[in-house]
């Protein structure tokens, strides 16, 4: 089975993407999720990458470089999402070793991330799977 990381950097690409970031963000528009996309990219360093299996969008990660006093130099998984009909092939994995790897490359020291308190399936693939700890919560207040 063919697979393939590729970087997503121009708008084409990430509308190919906005299909697997609707499962994720079903509160997204098309016209929104461009939006958005184009100022984190702009504003924050965002970048996206995809895996295709034979030619096939099966997972995208989004995720933007950080300074911070309590990571350091690190990086900030904001998305990461495996197609309904592809889940529990390793994809999301793959994915985030991808980011490890780039990561290292470009001297960051940490990866995090954060779920939704909802989502105990993915809770529960962090946490399996051994890729990452649970070491704080996350607060949001809206404005």
């Amino acid at each position: 089975m063919r697979s393939l990381i590729r970087s997503l950097t121009v708008e084409q690409e990430w509308l190919e993407a906005f299909p697997l970031i609707r499962q994720l963000r079903p509160h997204l528009t098309e016209a929104s999720y461009l939006e958005l996309v184009h100022e984190a990219t702009k504003n924050e360093g965002y970048r996206m990458f995809a895996l295709e299996v034979e030619d096939t969008l099966c997972a995208v990660i989004g995720f933007m470089p950080q300074t911070t006093l309590y990571n350091g130099k690190g990086i900030w998984v904001t998305d990461l999402v495996t197609d309904e009909h592809h889940r529990s092939n390793g994809y999301g994995l793959m994915l985030l070793a991808h980011v490890e790897a780039w990561a290292k490359t470009k001297g960051y020291e940490a990866i995090s991330l954060s779920s939704n308190v909802s989502r105990t399936e993915a809770h529960r693939f962090y946490m399996e799977k051994g890729v990452y700890d649970k070491v704080s919560y996350v607060f949001k207040k809206r404005l």
